[in-house]
């Protein structure tokens, strides 16, 4: 993630150097000045004054090294008034060890006996210059080759040899390579090494992404070696940063060790990428060459960025490592780390969505010191993925919890995969419907290159669990593999998935759940059992508590209806009822069912029921049609289409057939050993019924269990039997018992015959 960090380490890091050059700066005007201070009171120092007929010199050694050399053209004493004057002064300071090379020179000074002040008259030129060859060589020799010396110029300098005190209220200007500077108003404390910048600090950098750094006011003090600024603010063409304070800690050798921010830390960038950081602290560690190494920002730390993808965010603390080229390899969020991406400005809102990491600890690797390549959460952690309503789908809520997660960035610091593990917990949330929840071992979210949601992979004891709404119970799911697609709002089951909803446990290859329908579709191998089922002793085929199994190749059930759609050689049965059909369509709530068959493939509807035949026990009735309805509260099953049934008697043929059963009753409560009993059928439609030597046909028939009898109307009724002939009336009614047969004329012919026929 493109977070500030970068640009607020080039800022301190230019701070620092500019500070330095400062502080090193004011330290040898105060030498210089102390210099020419011991110079008039020579016989209190121990120094010896030489008069030669270019002026005068002035030195001051220790161990047999020379500290500092004071020269001038001329000097001019004034016995009224107890002044001195020096012209064309040029001060050397080797330091005790002989390291430095730092040269001090103007026209005029003026020494006041009676005050104590030294004051230079014009301007003074300072040029400060290491000599890391000096302690090797003779004493007073000049360095071999003069590298890029740090140039100061000020005017109106006052030192006070009796206070110690060192000041000018005019403007100090310094150069160096990297940058120019200038400050109003210096004060310098020589008994406390204590140095003041009064006011107006002003430094701008040399060079290409020119910067500029404003100060109110500044102090700095060797011992503790650091450099405190007020108001500091740092500017370039397309961003700032400022900051109430910020104190600089040198080493023994002047390079900067720390950089300290604090109070309303703030950088921000108004470029084509717009970000803003800020911090109540800054920290920042350099190494031995001035090289930026880390950066750490704490309390009430914030950051937000512009772009294509927005993203903002707050942790307690923020830590960043520096690489070569100080450029940021590196960012740690710790103490409540959160980072949020927001929705795209622009663009249709169906696919994308607001992803939120919180974490106790958060590290970001950094590619090219700008963009993340990947993070890895530490401690507690989850993700918060939120979609905006689209079209029917109402807006959701994503809350995912595992105990680490890992994520990979593209080349364009889009989000590109999250891996979280182990002990994933998933809890999706919409407004209106019940919660989501899954668990696994591991979980995959996977965006497309524009950074949207693609698509979330569960694996390993995967579990899913959803209430159903205004329903009793919940849907519960297993399976070693989910896929969840966000645009469907679809969960895809692999790997043995199972699947348990109000009552009825499933098994099958695949399992495909739409959350935001609440449609289940199963595929291969569908096993399914509807157990925990109250008996219904006025119901018939399926009024029994046992089970009631389905299987398929495939089933589609609605949640919202409670109906199943089983297709590819389906097979439902209770106990012993069956039916078989190309397509079962089970409702669950209702214990009705519409069965369809195929006829281009041969596959009818079949069922099975029993009736007691003329010897009183109890025979099959075997029955297939292209359609069977059947709805257990009403104990009939309706048949269309081709319907036969087929039972020890004979053969029976129409249109369409409602079977009426008897009620189970006690029955209900036991396990059923045999199919559903017959009450009556009443057959519709070119039926034809064919016992052994009968043959009957008519528009209507109807059989009465009770006593075997059969009446056919309508259409002409006729019976022909092979021994005694054909017989027709307008109703025919025969009995499977005793073989009689009762004909009824029409009012058109009244006649009623019986007819006896021995066997």
């Amino acid at each position: 993630m493109p977070i500030s960090i970068r640009r607020l380490r080039i800022w301190f890091a230019v701070c620092g150097v500019v500070l330095l050059l400062i502080v090193s700066g004011i330290y040898l005007v105060r030498r210089y000045q102390m210099r020419i201070m011991a110079h008039i009171a020579a016989k209190k120092l121990g120094v010896e004054i030489q008069q030669s007929t270019e002026g005068f010199s002035l030195s001051k050694s220790e161990g047999g090294r020379t500290i500092f050399k004071i020269s001038a053209k001329k000097a001019t004493q004034f016995k009224n008034t107890g002044k001195a004057a020096l012209e064309d002064v040029n001060i050397i300071v080797y330091g005790r060890d002989a390291s430095r090379f730092d040269q001090i020179y103007g026209s005029n000074f003026e020494y006041d006996s009676k005050t104590g002040n030294v004051v230079a008259r014009g301007e003074v030129d300072i040029d400060l210059e290491a000599n890391a060859a000096g302690p090797k060589r003779p004493d007073q020799a000049a360095p071999a080759e003069l590298k890029n010396p740090i140039h100061l110029k000020t005017s109106g300098l006052i030192f006070n040899q009796k206070t110690g005190l060192a000041r000018t209220d005019e403007v100090i200007e310094f150069h160096i390579p990297q940058a120019d500077g200038t400050a109003r108003g210096v004060e310098y404390d020589s008994k406390s090494n204590q140095l003041t910048l009064g006011s107006d600090v002003h430094v701008v950098t040399a060079g290409p992404g020119s910067r500029t750094l404003a100060a109110r006011h500044a102090v700095v003090t060797k011992e503790p070696r650091r450099a405190v600024l007020d108001s500091v603010k740092v500017t370039q063409p397309d961003s700032n940063v400022v900051s109430d304070r910020v104190t600089i800690l040198f080493r023994e050798d002047n390079s900067i060790e720390r950089i300290l921010g604090a109070g309303h830390v703030e950088a921000d960038n108004n470029g084509v990428s717009s970000y803003q950081v800020q911090a109540d602290k800054a920290n920042l560690q350099f190494g031995v060459a001035n090289d930026l190494q880390q950066a750490v920002l704490s309390d009430g730390t914030q950051f937000r960025s512009s772009g294509e993808r927005p993203m903002h965010g707050f942790a307690g603390r923020i830590l960043v490592t520096f690489g070569a080229l100080t450029e940021p390899k590196s960012i740690r969020l710790a103490d409540n780390a959160h980072v949020i991406q927001d929705l795209s400005g622009s663009g249709p809102a169906r696919g994308q969505q607001r992803t939120e990491v919180v974490a106790d600890v958060l590290d970001i690797d950094v590619r090219d010191g700008k963009l993340p390549s990947k993070a890895t959460t530490t401690g507690a952690a989850h993700i918060n993925l939120d979609q905006p309503a689209s079209g029917n789908q109402p807006a959701t809520t994503t809350v995912v919890n595992a105990g680490r997660f890992f994520a990979d960035f593209n080349r364009e610091g889009h989000i590109n995969h999250i891996l979280g593990l182990p002990e994933v917990h998933v809890v999706s949330s919409a407004a209106g419907q019940p919660d989501k929840i899954s668990a696994s071992d591991k979980l995959e979210v996977l965006y497309n290159p524009q950074g949207q949601l693609a698509n979330v992979v569960q694996q390993g004891h995967f579990s899913y669990h959803e209430a159903l709404a205004d329903k009793q119970g919940n849907r519960i799911a297993y399976a070693d593999t989910a896929r969840y697609i966000p645009t469907e709002d679809m969960l895809h089951l692999t790997g043995s998935p199972r699947m348990t909803e109000g009552g009825m446990s499933m098994t099958s290859d695949v399992v495909h759940i739409n959350r935001h329908s609440g449609e289940a579709t199963a595929e291969g191998n569908v096993k399914s059992t509807y157990s925990d089922l109250k008996p219904q002793p006025n119901g018939a085929m399926l009024a029994a508590s046992d089970p009631i199994h389905v299987t398929a190749k495939k089933m589609v059930a609605h949640q919202d209806t409670g109906i199943a759609l089983y297709t590819g050689g389906s097979r439902l049965w209770q106990g012993a009822n069956i039916v078989e059909a190309p397509s079962i369509e089970f409702n669950r709530d209702k214990r009705s069912l519409v069965a369809q068959g195929s006829p281009q493939a041969g596959s009818p509807v079949s069922s099975v029921f029993v009736q007691k035949d003329k010897t009183g026990k109890l025979t099959p009735v075997n029955i297939t049609a292209r359609k069977l309805t059947y709805v257990d509260e009403e104990r009939r099953a309706r048949y269309e289409g081709g319907v036969t049934a087929r039972s020890t008697d004979g053969l029976l043929t129409a249109d369409h057939i409602d079977i009426f059963l008897k009620q189970s009753g006690a029955a209900a409560t036991v396990p059923q050993a045999t199919p559903s009993q017959l009450d009556r059928i009443v057959s519709e439609g070119n039926v034809v019924v064919t016992q052994p030597g009968r043959r009957g046909s008519g528009d209507k028939l109807t059989y009465y269990q009770d006593d075997n009898r059969y009446v056919l109307t309508g259409g002409a009724p006729m019976i022909s039997d092979a021994q005694h002939g054909t017989v027709r009336g307008a109703t025919l009614t025969f009995f499977s018992k005793d073989d009689r047969v009762l004909v009824e004329g029409s009012n058109a012919a009244p006649s009623v015959t019986h007819t006896r026929v021995s066997r």
